[in-house]
């Protein structure tokens, strides 16, 4: 299950400046603004003149061609990898941020979740509200624009809401800046250039340093590319895409292509969706599980639906793949995710510290996870998407 202190844009219940990581301090650029300062309103590869920008001209080696470049924490054994081709690393496995800390767990808890996190390399955290022992510049933060308040005017990606939208974000983050601003779905009422324009703004104006999408399609994501690119604007850097074992077509065959063309990265969520990729149901509700509490009986109903125990079987003939090599099925899962072409991070959601590290064990099955061994995945799940060129 997903976790967060702080949801988008929406309202949080307020700390005390004690129990944050960071409350208003100075942004790489000096002042409580975030990276502001000479020279950062232009868009990343921007100009200059005199000997530093003619060194600049000087060619550096390609990349390997179709790999995210891998590095290994020290200490931490955590996985960095480039956030599609643009410059920022994070960590192979995020935290995601979908349920408030409160709702199902104590603020004890969730303090626990996010220093185990921070302490195990863990430095993308998806609209968190994070206040363990690290300075600012170590770990990543994001935020998404879209629903914020009732009115019209509160939601979607108009010029005015994602300025006003992402301001007040920071505001109860009590942060300078974000990391990431993502455009939280499409917005069929907005003009895809007036979208475009307010993320080069915000990022000019220093409220952010890069911006991407999510729930986007590649069409969608293509189409804002070309518009930066045509009046010289901040092209969008990521999508954030559901993946899972049973959710595969859009990460496994059209992100990639983008990955390729543009250098758009991904960072996923849902991984376990709702826990349907652990075991833990078999048919049936747990009173400890989330499908049990007031106030998701939707889960509960997909969880005994034809499809839910269709999607438990599969996981059961997954088990034997699982003791082999030495893990549960939701590690098993999780860094299957990991394997994707172009997939920069994995979002996780957990409900105890605890859970995190098993979670974070999943690095360890991901070099495991031979050609043979996806094949036999693929092999039992049956649902392996094909190019229909």
């Amino acid at each position: 299950m997903q976790v967060s202190i702080a949801c988008t844009e929406q309202n949080l219940r307020s700390r005390s400046s004690e129990d944050r990581l960071c409350g208003p301090r100075p942004g790489p650029g000096g002042g409580n603004g975030g990276p502001t300062g000479a020279g950062h309103g232009n868009p990343p590869g921007g100009g200059g003149s005199g000997p530093k920008a003619r060194a600049a001209l000087v060619p550096r080696p390609p990349a390997p061609a179709g790999a995210l470049r891998e590095s290994t924490g020290r200490g931490t054994g955590m996985k960095y990898r480039n956030l599609g081709k643009s410059g920022l690393r994070v960590s192979c496995l995020g935290l995601g941020t979908w349920l408030t800390f409160g709702s199902q767990i104590s603020d004890e808890t969730a303090e626990d979740v996010l220093t185990v996190a921070y302490e195990h390399g863990v430095n993308l955290f998806d609209t968190a509200e994070v206040y363990a022992a690290g300075k600012r510049s170590s770990y990543v933060i994001t935020t998404k624009i879209f629903w914020g308040g009732q009115a019209e005017t509160e939601r979607g990606l108009s010029r005015k809401h994602i300025i006003e939208g992402l301001r007040g974000s920071l505001e109860r983050l009590q942060l300078g800046y974000v990391d990431i601003v993502f455009a939280n779905r499409s917005d069929p009422n907005c003009p895809m250039e007036e979208i475009v324009r307010a993320m080069t703004y915000v990022i000019n104006q220093g409220l952010a340093l890069y911006w991407g999408t999510s729930r986007w399609g590649a069409a969608e994501i293509m189409e804002a590319y070309s518009m930066a690119r045509q009046f010289n604007l901040i092209p969008p850097v990521c999508e954030q895409a559901e993946h899972h074992l049973f959710q595969r077509e859009k990460v496994e065959m059209q992100l990639p292509e983008l990955y390729h063309k543009i250098g758009v990265g991904s960072v996923t969520w849902y991984p376990l969706p709702c826990g349907l990729i652990t075991s833990k149901y078999d048919g049936r509700v747990p009173d400890t599980c989330r499908a049990s509490i007031k106030g998701y009986q939707w889960l509960k109903d997909k969880v005994q639906s034809e499809d839910g125990k269709k999607q438990q079987a599969k996981v059961m003939d997954l088990l034997p793949v699982a003791h082999q090599l030495g893990c549960t099925v939701a590690q098993l899962a999780i860094a299957w995710c990991l394997r994707s072409e172009g997939v920069s991070s994995v979002l996780l959601g957990v409900s105890s510290a605890e859970q995190l590290m098993e979670h974070l064990g999943a690095l360890q099955v991901l070099s495991q996870l031979t050609p043979q061994t996806v094949m036999e995945i693929d092999g039992l799940l049956g649902n392996k998407p094909h190019s229909k060129k």
